[in-house]
């Protein structure tokens, strides 16, 4: 079963929706460990998560939660734009939404959340939210 660092997700979604001129998630995971270190939690090794989010980019992209970003809206070949499913995965787990914590649960039950076939027969069933 695969598994997932859904809050470093989470923030690579945040920051693709962000849209900045330059998607970097080494830069993100450092940050996202230092918030976690500030809020007293602890964090994996930095190199690791910064390996990991560098993954998930990845991952996002050849899985469809994250597409570049169209030249005409601004697009430079090293950005991205959330896709209808990568915005659905974004709303499932964000963290400011009050019991995000039951959804994070039903993907992490699942062989491989992310797979796009999985995932969304998965985020289809209203119960998860």
């Amino acid at each position: 079963m695969t598994t997932y660092n859904w809050d470093l997700i989470e923030r690579l979604l945040h920051e693709v929706q962000r849209g900045e001129a330059s998607f970097t998630p080494r830069p993100y995971a450092e940050q996202h460990a230092a918030e976690k270190a500030s809020e007293g939690e602890q964090t994996e090794n930095l190199d690791h998560l910064k390996a990991v989010a560098g993954e998930y980019e990845k991952l996002l992209l050849e899985r469809g939660y994250i597409e570049s970003r169209p030249e005409e809206q601004g697009g430079t070949g090293s950005n991205y734009i959330l896709t209808p499913r990568g915005s659905s995965l974004l709303s499932l787990i964000d963290s400011s939404i009050p019991g995000n914590d039951h959804p994070r649960q039903v993907l992490d039950e699942q062989e491989d959340a992310l797979d796009a076939l999985t995932f969304d027969e998965v985020a289809s069933k209203a119960q998860i939210a």
